[in-house]
């Protein structure tokens, strides 16, 4: 058994992944947040649809946009989920391997890794979807005619 006094080297390298589990959460607050306005906006233009209006195409085009969109910010709160998981099952292996004298090593690289390379994926998604916002945004004030790729 550890005592304290071997255990603060420990308690030491977690800080890392704490201040990770910190800054990926904001992210994923701010991807939440705009994850529902996105629901909310696509369930104002389905109703609009419902009305069987004269410009039923267009609204169409937005809502084919919003659901790409959510489909992407999903992405990014699922990979920015595994981050926090990662970083948290870092933090435990740090421990393990403090307290319990285990060889770790490998396990604690691997799993660094593993939550950074989530963590650029998340935020590869987010700025896909930052993109692909702004070409609906074109579309809809009438700078661009037609999507350059329709959403699927």
């Amino acid at each position: 058994m550890s005592t304290l006094t071997q255990l603060v080297p420990a308690l030491q390298l977690a800080i890392g992944p704490v201040i990770l589990i910190s800054g990926v959460g904001l992210l994923l607050l701010s991807f939440t947040n705009r994850f529902g306005r996105l629901l909310d906006r696509a369930r104002l233009l389905n109703r609009e649809l419902q009305a069987s209006p004269p410009n039923a195409d267009r609204l169409r085009l937005q809502i084919g946009f919003l659901h790409k969109r959510a489909g992407i910010l999903r992405l990014s709160i699922l990979l920015g989920a595994v981050t926090v998981l990662m970083a948290a099952c870092l933090i435990f292996a740090l421990f393990l391997q403090a307290l319990l004298k285990w060889d770790l090593g490998l396990a604690i690289v691997t799993i660094f890794c593993i939550s950074q390379l989530t963590l650029i994926g998340s935020i590869l998604a987010f700025i896909r979807e930052m993109n692909l916002s702004l070409t609906a945004f074109r579309i809809e004030i009438g700078v661009m005619k037609t999507p350059p790729v329709a959403p699927s």
